[in-house]
């Protein structure tokens, strides 16, 4: 293991060179006619601005391949969620409309639980509509399983859409399940998330090389679908839905024994208990390094997919979005996981990093407020696309285009009867009945 472990980190650390090697493209593609741009977005879920090495805020995250990407791109400093927590951030970036406050927001076509957890509106306007309105392929590929339950329609608008199957509770596998030890996975004061760990043990239960997890097939299937489609499709809008680092926190085994510097020999605890009043410090330890594994694999895959992008000359005419849908807490404040009582930064400051090919290698990092709303109408603009009179977000191509700094004096946001307002000076957190 030891061995093996040398050699990642020595890949990890030859990813970080990175940038140096862009550019090396096999095949010289033109910009397309009318000024436009295909689209690829990149959405990750539960990875906050805190865990990728760009952002400065955490010294032992690796994180070689989105960091690559954010030096080429325009990087917005102080981005942030408008709704809470995964269909109601997705719905906010595929209409560009505000979801809080969320008591304002019907439970009505299907919706169950939390508020505004449900599909998407007849009446909504799609990102996936504008750009296929305007001439675009439009492709969604994911592995949030969330999108595809039972009445949700988050694929409305794409011409095609792919499901990666097999993460946390998604109810791919049924066994065997005389092969799944349990115990082995949850800590022994969470004897009722059993249930929760078996479905994911299951689902999992085949999976022998990183290749298999989801987030290798999942990015592996983007690549692919440049290969059948780059040719015959222009313009093209591809949006690529990652699911990890989410929970389960079950990196494969190299990644974890990056971080993991303490012996341990307890379970191995992908779905931990919501805060660390219970946990040693070596399984607080245990639980992030299981939570970094993750960061840091995922991030090998999308520079996988960005190796592919490059390598088929898109650079000079593709714009590329990466953003995450919000973080997650790792023993700060005592906390674990996320929750509708924990609207703080380690939760709500998410990456958001758009790279243009006209402004590639400036190296803008825009200071000042934005939010997920605010992604689609500037898709759409920096294409001269209309934007839809039922977006309430507001377009940032002009400080993509200047660099300026967003003047806008507040951001709010909520998940179900919480609520949050942020300025630059202080923090609000609320809830009601």
């Amino acid at each position: 293991m030891e061995l093996s472990r040398r050699n990642l980190l020595k890949g990890v650390t030859a990813a970080a060179a990175l940038a140096p090697r862009l550019r090396a493209a096999t095949i010289n593609r033109p910009r397309l006619a009318d000024g436009k741009f295909n689209v690829i977005q990149i959405v990750i879920d539960s990875l906050s601005a805190h865990w990728i090495g760009a952002y400065g805020l955490n010294p032992t995250v690796r994180t070689p391949n989105i960091d690559t990407l954010a030096s080429r791109s325009v990087m917005f400093q102080d981005a942030y969620p408008n709704g809470l927590p995964t269909v109601l951030v997705r719905r906010g970036l595929y209409t560009g409309r505000q979801i809080f406050p969320s008591y304002m927001v019907p439970m009505r076509e299907g919706g169950t639980g939390w508020r505004g957890w449900h599909p998407l509106y007849r009446e909504d306007a799609t990102q996936a509509e504008s750009f296929a309105n305007a001439g675009y392929t439009t492709q969604l590929i994911s592995d949030v399983y969330h999108q595809f339950q039972p009445a949700m329609n988050f694929q409305f608008g794409f011409d095609c859409f792919r499901w990666i199957r097999g993460q946390e509770f998604d109810r791919d596998s049924t066994g065997p399940k005389r092969d799944v030890n349990v115990q082995n996975f949850i800590h022994p004061t969470t004897p009722q998330s059993a249930g929760q760990v078996r479905t994911y043990l299951l689902n999992r239960s085949w999976w022998k090389s990183e290749e298999d997890w989801p987030s290798h097939r999942l990015f592996t299937e983007a690549g692919n679908w440049l290969d059948t489609n780059v040719d015959d499709n222009n313009p093209f809008y591809l949006h690529v839905e990652s699911y990890s680092p989410h929970e389960m926190w079950d990196p494969p085994e190299e990644y974890y024994r990056l971080y993991m510097k303490s012996d341990y020999s307890g379970p191995r605890l992908i779905y931990p208990p919501m805060n660390t009043a219970d946990l040693s410090p070596v399984e607080l330890e245990h639980i992030r390094a299981l939570y970094a594994g993750m960061v840091t694999y995922v991030d090998s895959r999308v520079g996988m997919f960005l190796r592919k992008i490059e390598e088929m000359g898109l650079m000079d005419n593709t714009i590329i979005v990466l953003v995450a849908d919000h973080g997650t807490f790792m023993g700060e404040q005592g906390n674990l996981h996320k929750g509708e009582g924990l609207l703080r930064t380690q939760l709500l400051h998410v990456p958001l990093m758009i790279y243009h090919p006209d402004y590639a290698g400036l190296e803008r990092k825009i200071k000042g407020f934005v939010q997920h709303t605010d992604v689609m109408p500037t898709l759409l603009d920096l294409n001269g696309i209309g934007i839809p009179k039922r977006v309430t977000g507001e377009s940032l191509r002009p400080l993509i285009e200047t660099g300026d700094s967003s003047h806008r004096p507040m951001v709010y946001g909520g998940w179900n009867n919480h609520g949050f307002v942020r300025t630059p000076e202080y923090s609000y957190l609320g809830r009601w009945n």
